[in-house]
């Protein structure tokens, strides 16, 4: 059951009370441990100097936009870089990989040209169920690239077949309060990794 719907009012401001009640209630269910082991295989790709990837679809395309620049500038570290980069970024090159091969290929055929062995791929999906994403972690998985998925709802099978996550638990196709979380983890650990590395 989809909690918006439940406590829907024409009155903006109960329904505003009541939207941050629920995404409060939410964050208090996050496993604050799964935070810590990102941010601890983000530190490690720093140390041996390898790429991060993002991706993600629609809503989570600009998460992982935005938590890539977040950490790859917002850090402001130029002597060792958070070496990260959103693969949704560059529509050229998303659109002739799907016009040349399907949309599911768009992600994996980036990582084969761009990952090696110790990189981290980070899938950003609150169904967990994208086929594009999906395939990239398979691939992943094969290549000895780390991994890890930011996801909602039930996880999905990203939360499955992932090295590592961090998973939003809110009810099925609460697309808001989800990305609305994967957005506030960007600025949690991004806020947290600029002042670590400035120490």
């Amino acid at each position: 059951m989809n909690k918006l719907d439940d406590f829907f009012t024409e009155d903006v401001e109960k329904f505003s009370k009541l939207y941050f009640d629920y995404l409060k209630d939410v964050f208090d269910k996050i496993d604050l441990s799964e935070i810590k082991i990102f941010i601890d295989i983000l530190l490690l790709a720093r140390e041996r100097g390898a790429t991060i990837f993002f991706m993600g679809n629609g809503g989570s395309a600009a998460t992982a936009s935005h938590f890539a620049n977040d950490l790859a500038f917002g850090t402001n570290e130029y002597i060792k870089p958070f070496k990260a980069m959103s693969i949704t970024d560059n529509m050229p090159v998303i659109t002739a990989l799907s016009n040349d091969y399907g949309y599911d290929e768009i992600f994996i055929r980036q990582l084969k040209i761009y990952g090696t062995k110790g990189d981290v791929l980070v899938g950003i999906s609150a169904s967990g169920n994208s086929e594009n994403l999906i395939k990239a972690f398979k691939y992943a998985a094969t290549s000895e690239i780390k991994t890890v998925a930011l996801t909602a709802f039930d996880g999905g099978i990203m939360r499955e077949i992932a090295d590592q996550g961090i998973h939003i638990p809110t009810n099925m196709n609460e697309y808001g309060p989800a990305e609305d979380l994967h957005m506030v983890l960007d600025h949690l650990i991004g806020g947290y990794l600029m002042r670590l590395v400035k120490k």
